[in-house]
């Protein structure tokens, strides 16, 4: 799985530090070779910077905005744990997400499989 920041809300500097602190923290969870961290230019969510997706081949794709890497980091392990342990992704209980349940703004199922 992928976790992308957008770097329009976090550029320059910020970005990378946030980049970071989240691959030394998906280290510290062991998760290192099953979560990748990328950035990408703007992923729409502009009112409520800064914004996170995750993303997974065969798996569904979520959109967070107003994440803060100051004090969301645990969420946003705990959040990679729960769409890991999901089938296809698709996360049916978010407690174990913290406060990242109020930060979603989208969720978008898995694309099915093209035929032929």
């Amino acid at each position: 799985m992928n976790i992308c920041i957008c770097n329009t809300c976090a550029p320059g500097p910020s970005v990378i530090v946030s980049k970071l602190r989240l691959m030394a923290a998906i280290g510290a969870a062991g998760l290192t070779g099953t979560v990748s961290v990328s950035t990408a230019a703007c992923l729409g969510a502009c009112q409520t910077p800064l914004s996170v997706a995750l993303q997974g081949e065969g798996r569904a794709t979520y959109l967070f905005s107003g994440v803060s890497f100051a004090t969301d980091i645990d969420d946003l392990i705990a959040t990679c744990r729960t769409y890991l342990e999901a089938p296809d992704g698709w996360i049916e209980d978010a407690r174990p997400c913290g406060r990242l349940r109020s930060c979603l703004r989208a969720r978008i199922p898995v694309m099915p499989a093209q035929e032929g």
